[in-house]
């Protein structure tokens, strides 16, 4: 999600970001980049993490959009507001995730 609201750029320094502790969800401190979020959480940067070069730069760059599911505020923080649907994934290959179950049953 800190990827996703364009807190930071890259999908590895974001995860960075999280670990190093600058990321709150609903005003605790997560340091585990891979904390499930759920519909409705507000994810918000640190004070300290809002003066950062990279962040400030991040959140203002037109490389990519912000997803439909995230309702940002101005860099400084965003809402979940619901779980993305296949339809929303940005790949250019439509995925199949019956073809993956199938593979791993056997």
């Amino acid at each position: 999600m800190v990827y996703r609201a364009k807190f930071r750029r890259p999908p590895f320094s974001a995860r960075q970001v999280v670990s190093h502790g600058h990321v709150k969800v609903n005003g605790k401190r997560v340091t585990i980049a891979s904390y499930a979020v759920r519909e409705g959480d507000l994810i918000e940067l640190s004070a300290k993490a809002r003066e950062m070069a990279l962040i400030i730069e991040a959140s203002r760059s037109s490389e990519r959009d912000t997803p439909d599911y995230l309702e940002i505020n101005e860099g400084k923080s965003a809402k979940f507001l619901r779980t993305p649907k296949l339809a929303d994934v940005p790949y250019a290959v439509q995925m199949q995730p019956h073809l993956i179950v199938e593979f791993y049953s056997r």
